[in-house]
């Protein structure tokens, strides 16, 4: 009778840190709410900022949103390829690397939180 007992109380007690952790894309909403926002928006139709918004960013051209003045050194480095998540990888992991010029000067050296903002940017449909 003992062993039963002690087993739920084992797995009750690992609810709540379980519970607490955020999906992926949670956190990548997070980060961006943080890091990101300065410069785009995530509404689906709200204006760009200082950079393009960002709703529906994977599967567009890159560098193609219209509206939006791109700087010639990302638009020459990223011509003609989607955003997917390989290219967008690269690219927060080092804008500068990518595309020497661009505007683009945020970049998540954790794979990890990288990783999560993805998720969350895919989740923007």
């Amino acid at each position: 009778m003992r062993r039963p007992i002690a087993a739920m109380a084992v797995a009750c007690a690992a609810l709540p840190a379980a519970a607490q952790a955020p999906s992926n894309e949670v956190l990548g909403q997070r980060l961006a709410q943080s890091a990101c926002v300065q410069c785009h928006t995530f509404g689906k139709g709200e204006p760009h900022g200082a950079g393009p918004n960002l709703f529906g960013l994977l599967g567009r051209p890159a560098a193609g949103v219209p509206g939006y003045a791109y700087t010639p050194a990302l638009a020459k480095a990223v011509k003609g390829q989607p955003w997917d998540r390989q290219l967008l990888e690269r690219f927060l992991t080092d804008a500068q690397g990518l595309a020497p010029g661009s505007g683009m000067v945020y970049f998540q050296d954790d794979p990890r939180r990288r990783q999560a903002l993805i998720d969350y940017l895919a989740s923007l449909q």
